[in-house]
């Protein structure tokens, strides 16, 4: 026998929402970016620095890594490191040790070598080993975040620094398997409940970053259009080319918003946190 409530949303409510698709059955989107590349030659490093400067989320975490990563010594572990866009960052005299789930092909396309690829809820290092955690655009895709971040305490030495970023006007990507937005108020929660402490969150950008981005990603599809047909593909790129010049408008735009103050709508957020001398059971 049906319950009131069901009866009600079998009734009234699906009615109204005829015609729109239940997103908890999607399984992909229907518009993917190009995965990361391996930065090991001029030209891809070149094609790097390109994509950054349109692909403003990306470009925007360059940005912050750029002024923090090398001036960090010790060793550096890069968790969910997928193609390990940052560790060009990372100073020559320090450790680069890169680990990443061993769903990291089937679920995000990423199959790196010197990669360390794990199962489970532990990784493979040992306690108290590690100077600096690195996970960026990683927290999102993490189910269980305290667990992770439990994690990433084990692994820190006292006064070990946790370095992140994360996005917040961020499409749904990676479909099922990105979880998570996340508020400066609910990083510090879940930071201090894991055992750190000094926890600054910072935005990158504001509310015109956050346009110029949503625009170009609309433009994108006509740009970069990902079709079965070739004819409509075609079509689209066509009218797309004519959008091209606001295109690099919008992307020069965002790039100088980047060095305003960061906003409450923003791209994302890059945190900073200290482990502390001990940390909270899990």
């Amino acid at each position: 026998m049906e319950s009131s409530g069901s009866t009600l949303l079998t009734g009234q409510v699906r009615p109204l929402l005829q015609g729109r698709r239940n997103m908890v059955e999607a399984t992909s989107e229907s518009w993917r970016p190009q995965l990361f590349r391996e930065t090991t030659t001029v030209l891809s490093r070149l094609l790097a620095a390109a994509r950054r400067f349109f692909d403003i989320q990306a470009g925007s975490a360059w940005r912050d890594l750029r002024a923090v990563l090398p001036s960090l010594r010790g060793t550096v572990l890069d968790v969910g490191c997928g193609a390990q866009p940052f560790r060009s960052l990372v100073n020559l005299h320090a450790t680069y040790q890169g680990i990443d789930t061993d769903e990291a092909k089937a679920h995000f396309g990423y199959e790196m070598p010197n990669t360390t690829y794990f199962s489970g809820d532990i990784w493979p290092v040992a306690a108290a080993s590690a100077n600096v955690v690195l996970c960026t655009e990683t927290l999102e895709h993490v189910f269980d975040t305290r667990r992770f971040l439990a994690e990433a305490a084990r692994c820190l030495a006292p006064g070990g620094t946790l370095l992140l970023t994360v996005p917040f006007a961020a499409r749904w990507h990676f479909i099922p398997y990105d979880y998570w937005r996340f508020t400066p108020s609910s990083l510090n929660q879940l930071l201090t409940a894991a055992g750190f402490h000094n926890v600054g969150v910072y935005a990158r950008g504001n509310a015109y970053t956050v346009a110029c981005y949503k625009l170009m990603t609309l433009l994108l599809l006509l740009l970069m259009p990902q079709t079965p047909s070739r004819i409509s593909g075609l079509l689209l790129r066509l009218a797309g080319l004519m959008f091209l010049p606001l295109f690099f408008l919008l992307a020069v735009v965002a790039n100088l918003s980047l060095r305003g103050r960061g906003g409450d709508d923003c791209l994302g957020y890059t945190v900073f946190a200290v482990r502390s001398d001990q940390t909270t059971d899990t």
